[in-house]
């Protein structure tokens, strides 16, 4: 039985491209949507905010203006909850995607109130566009709508298995931790989350599970606790 009510997962847009790095992989997307539908078929409600890597990484150029390259990299995360709200619907799940702007009718302007009522629906909710300004990232997002919603956890579905003392791909001997504090976390200057992201889920207490998201059914293990991750807790 699972501990937590309300949760959000927060997903890179790197990892729902696969092993192609770039756009959509339907079969990791589809494979994220049938584990989301088990965790909602057992009444918990879920929210979900998404990276936008797999279509831009504005701040590795150096000729665009930031504050261009963010906005460019919002609209990058909205492609990303519209292709994964519809793929949730195609089997059989509702959702809807939020965000801090108006785009016309393809979207629902965010409100709390709506999307704690649509949770209570059993609609997954999605939050893009990130906050809605520029140099804040996704991580920042998600810690902000996670507090905001007033989530139990924050489900970090990654392209590495947990947090490590430094980076594994560039460091052999990196040690992975298996738990950790947020206080931990920012003293250290961990990458679980950028650090703003980090310091408002410390002085909100919102803990993290952080997990691969390519390990069998990874996403309904974190719900039971049962992660080959790291528990970043409070």
């Amino acid at each position: 039985m699972s501990n937590y009510n309300r949760v959000l997962l927060k997903l890179s847009g790197e990892a729902l491209s696969g092993e192609k790095g770039i756009g959509f992989d339907e079969k990791t997307v589809l494979m994220v949507a049938n584990q989301v539908k088990d965790i909602v078929s057992k009444g918990i409600q879920v929210a979900i905010v998404i990276g936008g890597g797999n279509f831009w990484r504005g701040r590795s150029s150096q000729d665009l203006d930031r504050t261009k390259s963010d906005q460019i990299g919002m609209m990058a995360t909205v492609m990303n909850s519209l292709y994964m709200a519809e793929m949730f619907r195609t089997i059989g799940m509702k959702a809807v995607v939020q965000t801090p702007f108006k785009i016309g009718t393809i979207t629902e302007e965010f409100s709390k109130d709506k999307a704690l009522n649509h949770l209570a629906n059993n609609k997954v909710v999605f939050f893009a566009g990130g906050t809605g300004h520029p140099y804040f990232s996704t991580d920042t997002a998600a810690a902000l709508r996670a507090i905001e919603i007033e989530c139990d956890v924050i489900l970090l579905a990654k392209n590495i298995d947990g947090v490590y003392d430094c980076d594994p791909k560039e460091n052999k001997d990196a040690k992975k931790f298996d738990k950790l504090t947020l206080k931990d976390v920012v003293a250290k200057g961990l990458k679980v989350m950028d650090l703003t992201a980090s310091i408002m889920c410390m002085e909100q207490e919102v803990p993290m599970l952080v997990f691969s998201l390519t390990e069998e059914n990874s996403i309904k293990n974190a719900i039971e606790d049962k992660i080959n991750g790291t528990f970043v807790t409070v």
